[in-house]
Order: structure tokens, then C-alpha cells, then sequence
């Protein structure tokens, strides 16, 4: 080949490096441009809720935490959707998670490959994008009517904590199964067929080996269902959640559980919509504060325990 042609090759090769170049820049350019103009609109979001909600602890202080709801603005609080909100992530954990995790396991350890397992799989990741609404839908006639005093066996009593919890339950299950499947797909087969090799059993192999080592991403799938399932606000109102006053008396906690109930999301919605100042400048902020705290500390108790996992495995 004549020097002329290598010449020229080589400026060609020389340009299209440089145009990659600028285009790889240009789209890092753009990302970092979309990643710091969400971080500003959160800031602006925060700072805004902040502005609001300052004051008011300033001069109420805890109070605000364990006053109940009021028709007076001095006095109402958030206790009773604290305790909504605890209850209904309570069941989302006892309800989802164990059910979340035995449905990925059969999925990837036990189901075989056909066209059947694929179907499921596939459905699985579509109720994931359903919208929440449709999940309320499906909880007031499942829970509400089928389940309630009205249907064919009264499970939850009707619009109570317990069909709004099964509720959120539901919606946070294909996002359980979809993270806990992945973990488990991302297991190395040497690690399994090292278990099989030593005459470990397949339930021995998945309890012993599989199951820690995919433990981290579990707890990650975890952690961003109960994300979804403490902020989510129209199920709970679709189910029956109280959006306005609320009175316990001296109901027990059985009563309390089997009777009306409101939650932190739904607080924030009910006192966003008032008309009068307290409640839009001063109240639903605070209650917003109340609810990313009541998020944050949920995350931080799944995160500690992701980290302890990865500890774990890393041994």
C-alpha cells in the first residue's frame, strides 16, 4: 500500500476518533446538565417545604408529632397517620416480602424454562408499571367488597388499615419478585454447582448459597418498594383512608386496626386541599417533613441491613 494511502486511513480513522470524541462529551455534557437540574428542582422542593415547616416546629416542637388530627389548626398533628403509616408497612413486610421472595425463588431455582414460566415473567414486569390507582381499584373490590362485611367473608372489616395494607402489599409485590429474581440470576452457577459437587441438596444450595450471596440485592429491591408503598396516597384513598377528621376515643389496638384509618400520604393530600392558610403554608409542609423523615429512617434501617449482607458475603 502506498504511503499516500496509509496517509490518508490514517486521517480518516485520526476524524472519526475526534467526531466520537465530541459526541461521547456532548451526551456526558448532557447528562450531567439533566442530573444537576433534578438536584436543583429537589433543592428548590426542599428548601420551599423547609421555609414552610420551620416555623411551625419552632413553635409547636414534638407536639406536632403526637397531637391527633384537629379541625383546629393549632392543635391538629400527625400521631394517627404515623401510626397508619407503621401499620400499613408492617403488613407491605409481612405480607409482600416473604410471598415476593418464595415466588423468585421457584421462578429462577425450580420453575423450569417454557413458555409458561415466560408468560408469568412477563406479566410480572408489567403489573410492576401498572398505575397505582388501578391497584386501589383492585383492593376496594378485593379487600373492601369481596373480603369486607359484605362479601363472602368479612377478613378485613371493610375500608380498615388492614385492606389498605394488603392494598400496598399487592402493589409493591411485582417489585419485590422482579429484584429478588434478579439477585438471584446474578449468582455465579460455579457458586451452585460447587454446592451440588460437595452432594448439597438444590434447597440446601438456595438456602446456603444463593440466598446470602444474593441477599444485598434483595434488600435494594426492598428498600424501593417500601419507598413507593409509604409515599402512595390515591390507593389509600381509593380503598377508604380517612381524609378528614378522625376520632379513636379509647379504641383499642384490635380497634384501632379493624376500624377507619388515615396514614401520612393521605394527611398531607387532605390539608394540601384546604382552603385556609395554616393548613397549605404551615401544616402540609410539616406534615411532608414528618413523611420524608418517616421514609429516610424506613431506607436507612434496610440499607443498614443491605450493608451488613454485603459484609457477609464479602467474607
Amino acid at each position: 500500500m502506498a504511503a499516500t494511502d496509509v496517509a490518508s486511513l490514517t486521517g480518516l480513522h485520526s476524524a472519526a476518533a475526534r467526531r466520537a470524541r465530541v459526541r461521547e462529551l456532548v451526551f456526558q455534557g448532557t447528562m450531567l446538565f439533566a442530573l444537576l437540574l433534578s438536584l436543583a428542582v429537589l433543592l428548590v422542593l426542599i428548601a420551599d417545604i423547609l421555609t414552610g415547616a420551620l416555623p411551625l416546629f419552632q413553635a409547636r416542637g414534638m407536639s406536632f408529632l403526637t397531637d391527633t388530627l384537629s379541625s383546629r389548626p393549632a392543635r391538629a398533628g400527625v400521631w394517627q397517620g404515623i401510626l397508619g403509616s407503621l401499620q400499613i408497612v408492617l403488613i407491605t413486610v409481612v405480607v409482600a416480602f416473604p410471598i415476593g421472595m418464595a415466588t423468585a425463588i421457584y421462578l429462577e431455582e425450580y420453575a423450569p424454562d417454557n413458555r409458561l414460566t415466560r408468560f408469568i415473567d412477563v406479566n410480572i414486569r408489567n403489573l410492576a408499571g401498572v398505575p397505582s390507582v388501578v391497584y386501589g381499584l383492585l383492593g376496594l373490590a378485593l379487600f373492601v367488597g369481596l373480603l369486607g362485611p359484605r362479601g363472602v367473608a368479612n377478613v378485613t372489616n371493610g375500608s380498615t388499615v388492614v385492606a389498605g395494607g394488603l392494598t400496598l402489599a399487592i402493589l409493591a409485590l411485582p417489585i419485590v419478585i422482579i429484584t429478588a429474581a434478579e439477585s438471584i440470576r446474578s449468582v455465579p452457577a460455579s457458586l451452585r454447582e460447587g454446592g451440588y459437587g460437595l452432594g448439597a441438596t438444590r434447597w440446601q444450595v438456595t438456602r446456603q448459597l444463593t440466598l446470602p450471596t444474593a441477599a444485598p440485592g434483595v434488600l435494594t429491591g426492598m428498600i424501593l418498594s417500601l419507598s413507593r408503598v409509604i409515599g402512595e396516597t390515591a390507593p389509600l384513598i381509593v380503598v377508604g383512608a380517612v381524609t378528614g377528621f378522625l376520632a379513636y376515643g379509647e379504641a383499642s389496638l384490635l380497634e384501632r386496626i379493624y376500624g377507619r384509618f388515615t396514614a401520612l400520604p393521605v394527611i398531607v393530600f387532605d390539608w394540601s386541599r384546604q382552603g385556609r392558610r395554616e393548613y397549605v403554608d404551615e401544616l402540609a409542609p410539616a406534615a411532608i417533613v414528618v413523611l420524608l423523615l418517616f421514609t429516610l429512617s424506613a431506607n436507612a434501617i434496610a440499607i443498614l441491613l443491605r450493608n451488613r449482607y454485603e459484609k457477609r458475603a464479602g467474607q
